[in-house]
């Protein structure tokens, strides 16, 4: 079943990749579509049968992939309830995202290499967390990331989308060059990549005395050696979840179609970092400085994407900073040793941030392809099942429910248990630093959430009519092909996080059942517990400020439209900073591109140009060349220049014998 759950993905890549033309795009989405359908409903038995069965990790190899020394590595299928999760989140996102896909891609001719694609992007995710050793999860990792750039560039006459996609490959190479030392720094530790022989070593590794390895020059002791390896595998975790300083990819990825937004954003490439964290949980449970720096990451990127999403106009960014955002939640969860509540946030973030990019899809899709929420509006009566599915989704990701209960949507109980065990992880024997920071800046990032949130709910689908005429006139909804994904996605966004919670975290004795130690969490990590007994004023403060940014959207875009205008004019300083994107871009301009580009030019110029053109073999074949032309100039055709010539060589010759003639003779 679990290879079938791997392969299945791969072999619709294979035989639409190389076939599709030949078989036409309607084969190819259906080939690829019911393979990827087929995964995910294996993906839920597995998920039962593991979670809420008797077996906690068993391997399947697959083959045998290098042996060399000390490396001996397999390509096998780690499975335990933490690959299962993932699995469901991966596939059923996926399959959702090909059918809406027929629908939404209607209209392309290259249809065929489309779905391919998202094929691939499937297949590279799996493997990424299927990965029982590092090296096989470096694989996917980096899988994952080709099949992005080939995603985002699905365009590729767009330059825009040719851009963003270039951009994404090499700021993802920036985190991924971080990974690979990682893995490097794991093995020499380790003398392992294999992830069973790590976790049941780590250990004895944290308590070796003395020096234990050599790193830019400095003499590492094991805890500082495992503090280096954790936050060289976490440099890489912020490259692909779009972590604060590494997150400038993610926005400019929306260029690519949107289904291709909801793939990436909701379920594969950005969620491989978190499971990447959580998955290693054994070494970062050992470096309490690296779980300090995972936090004030999470916590700074709530915050920071949050206050960016306030701003934006088009309706894709919006939800794109949204999920940046919810990634720093995630992270803030891990850095705190609450590491199912992170998983469970990326669990029920799945389905409701899939919802909304799908939903935005539908809305782009009925007003011909415009974006700009600005141009939208009173779109309510014209789409109601768009309407009401992307309602489900806003009320699932600001987190409306009943306080001091776990009866709400998705993202009620899943965010809200994110800044309980921040707060929680500020007390207990061994606190967190940066506990009480990453509870105020998801606290207030909660505020901003629903304030975008709703802001762009009302811009779009209420008050008048902002489109012309024309694109009025053609809205409409969008087909069953579209529309039955977000009805799935709508149910996933109201009931995963009531169902599943006490799994995941809330009953001790279900957790241990269902995680049977996919999960570590030493003995002094209490946060689970401890979260339980805070404050009931830390409970509700993330719905205070959910109502608090509905109430100041509902003011600002139903009750006073014109209020949002005139505060930008009043704080066009504040307003331009968030606009920019707090200039991030510019600055890395400044800071790394317009040098590349200049170190680029003056070697090319300077460099290939004069030193090696004029010098290198191009400037000898350039001499030779013209040693040649003027010999040939000498060549005239004309026998009395010939003659004239021997002339005077041989008066020459005779001048030249005299001289060295008499010479000798004295």
């Amino acid at each position: 079943m679990y290879q079938a759950i791997l392969f299945l993905p791969l072999i619709g890549f294979l035989i639409v990749g190389l076939f599709g033309n030949q078989l036409g795009a309607k084969a190819s989405e259906y080939i690829t579509s019911g393979l990827v359908i087929v995964a995910a409903l294996l993906s839920w038995v597995a998920f039962f049968s593991v979670g809420y069965g008797e077996t906690a990790l068993y391997q399947i190899e697959i083959m045998r992939w290098i042996t060399a020394g000390a490396l001996d590595v397999s390509w096998s299928i780690r499975v335990d309830t933490l690959t299962v999760v993932m699995l469901v989140v991966v596939n059923s996102v996926s399959a959702l995202v090909h059918v809406y896909s027929i629908g939404y891609m209607h209209h392309d001719p290259h249809r065929p290499r489309f779905f391919a694609y998202l094929s691939l992007f499937t297949f590279a995710m799996l493997s990424l967390v299927t990965a029982d050793n590092l090296l096989q999860m470096f694989f996917g990792w980096e899988g994952v990331g080709l099949a992005s750039y080939l995603l985002i560039g699905f365009w590729y006459k767009k330059p825009a989308a040719n851009a963003a996609a270039m951009k994404a490959f090499v700021v993802n190479r920036v985190g991924d060059f971080g990974f690979a030392l990682g893995i490097f720094g794991v093995f020499f530790l380790f003398n392992s990549i294999d992830l069973s022989t790590i976790f049941a070593n780590v250990g004895a590794v944290a308590g070796e005395e003395g020096e234990v390895m050599t790193f830019l020059g400095y003499h590492l002791s094991a805890d500082t050696a495992i503090t280096v390896v954790c936050l060289l595998l976490f440099m890489g975790a912020m490259g692909k979840s779009a972590q604060f300083l590494l997150h400038t990819w993610l926005p400019d990825a929306m260029e690519g179609p949107t289904p291709v937004s909801a793939l990436i954003h909701a379920a594969t490439m950005v969620t491989a970092g978190v499971f990447m964290v959580a998955r290693l949980s054994p070494i970062f449970e050992y470096s309490h400085t690296a779980l300090v720096v995972v936090t004030f990451f999470g916590a700074t990127t709530a915050f920071f994407a949050a206050t960016i999403g306030l701003v934006q106009n088009d309706i894709k960014r919006v939800i794109a900073y949204s999920t940046c955002s919810q990634l720093g939640y995630m992270f803030v969860a891990l850095g705190v040793g609450a590491y199912s509540i992170g998983v469970f946030h990326l669990f029920t973030h799945a389905f409701f941030k899939a919802l909304l990019f799908l939903c935005a899809g539908s809305v782009i899709h009925a007003v011909s392809d415009e974006q700009d929420m600005r141009k939208m509006g009173g779109l309510r009566k014209h789409i109601p099942i768009t309407y009401w599915t992307m309602m489900i989704g806003t009320l699932a990701l600001t987190g409306v429910g009943i306080p001091l209960t776990h009866i709400g949507f998705a993202g009620f109980v899943s965010k809200d248990a994110v800044i309980e065990a921040a707060y929680a992880a500020a007390g207990g024997d061994h606190p967190n630093s940066m506990a009480l920071y990453g509870f105020w800046l998801t606290v207030v990032a909660a505020a901003l959430t629903s304030f975008y949130s709703w802001r762009l709910t009302f811009m779009t689908f209420h008050g008048k009519p902002r489109a012309p005429v024309d694109v009025m006139k053609h809205v409409h909804e969008s087909p069953l092909v579209m529309t039955v994904p977000l009805f799935i996605l709508s149910i996933g966004a109201v009931l995963a996080g009531v169902v599943f919670y006490g799994s995941f975290f809330y009953d001790e004795a279900a957790y241990e059942a269902f995680w049977k130690g996919a999960l570590f969490t030493s003995e002094t990590n209490h946060v689970l517990h401890a979260m339980h007994e805070v404050p009931k004023w830390v409970k509700v403060s993330p719905f205070i400020a959910m109502v608090l940014g509905l109430v100041v959207a509902w003011y600002f875009y139903i009750r006073s439209p014109e209020t949002p205008k005139r505060l930008a004019e009043q704080h066009s300083g504040l307003y331009q900073f968030l606009l920019n994107k707090w200039y991030f871009d510019e600055l890395y301009n400044f800071l790394f591109v317009r040098p590349a580009m200049w170190i680029g030019r003056v070697l090319w110029k300077k460099g290939d140009g004069t030193v090696i053109d004029g010098f290198g073999p191009n400037g000898v074949a350039a001499r030779v060349q013209n040693v040649t032309t003027w010999v040939v100039k000498l060549q005239t055709g004309y026998l009395y220049h010939y003659a004239f010539a021997m002339l005077v060589g041989v008066a020459a010759l005779i001048t030249w014998s005299m001289f060295t003639g008499a010479g000798g003779a004295n």
